[in-house]
């Protein structure tokens, strides 16, 4: 783990940049003498991980007593994409383009990106948790294909919390089925390019007896930061 930067924000979270081998990640930790949790943050369909919706809801759940982290994984942000990856969104960009079915691009695409995502996750965890600041539990707030596949393989993820707004490959929407932790499942009812019924069929097939669902009318990016309080309250009671 080599650090590249450290901040202290005005709300009093300490912010540090730092790169396992090739992973880049940030890390937010509060103002706290005792080892707090951790919470793993992935912005939906592995946008950058600096993204502006991503850093507020990490410096807030921050700034409440947990540790909050956060990657670029392979082929997101500013790491490189593999030649199929590039190949799948150019098919994907023309097929929208000319209203053709997208689904069948979509597994090739997300599914490539999950089965590169979950072990870089799985690797940022194991040098996190051995941190003395950190001391776990562990939960998870965001993209909901690598989600679903870290809540199944990573026994150490004990609550979760997911965004309905991203394709999800047929093979997470299997193991959903598996995922047994405490979850919070956010949908909004008018996301332009996610049909609410394939949200809704996946909240059901989710296998834990402690699911909730809230869903918000709007568009994808229309999230009301009231959410983000409430998910910072899932977790504070999941976590602590």
């Amino acid at each position: 783990m080599q650090f590249t930067s450290e901040q202290r924000l005005d709300d009093g979270v300490l912010e540090r940049e730092f790169f396992l081998g090739e992973i880049p990640d940030t890390l937010w930790t509060p103002e706290s003498a005792a080892p707090v949790p951790l919470v793993l943050m992935a912005h939906n369909n592995g946008l950058p991980k600096g993204a502006a919706r991503l850093v507020a809801r990490a410096r807030h759940t921050a700034a409440s007593g947990s540790a909050v982290a956060t990657i670029d994984a392979a082929g997101c942000g500013d790491r490189p994409r593999s030649a199929a990856d590039e190949h799948a969104r150019d098919d994907l960009r023309r097929a929208m383009q000319a209203g053709e079915p997208v689904d069948e691009i979509f597994e090739t695409l997300v599914g490539s990106l999950v089965e590169k995502a979950v072990p870089e996750w799985r690797t940022t965890l194991d040098a996190l948790l051995a941190l003395p600041e950190i001391g776990g539990p562990v939960g998870y707030s965001g993209w909901t294909a690598v989600g679903i596949r870290l809540a199944v393989v990573e026994p150490r993820i004990a609550a979760a919390g997911f965004f309905a707004g991203g394709y999800v490959p047929s093979a997470q929407r299997e193991e959903a089925r598996q995922v047994t932790v405490p979850l919070l499942f956010l949908l909004q009812w008018d996301d332009e390019g996610n049909p609410r019924q394939r949200a809704l069929d996946l909240f059901d097939a989710f296998g834990t007896t402690e699911k909730t669902l809230h869903a918000n009318p709007g568009g994808h990016t229309g999230t009301p930061w009231f959410e983000v309080e409430d998910g910072t309250r899932f977790f504070g009671r999941h976590l602590k």
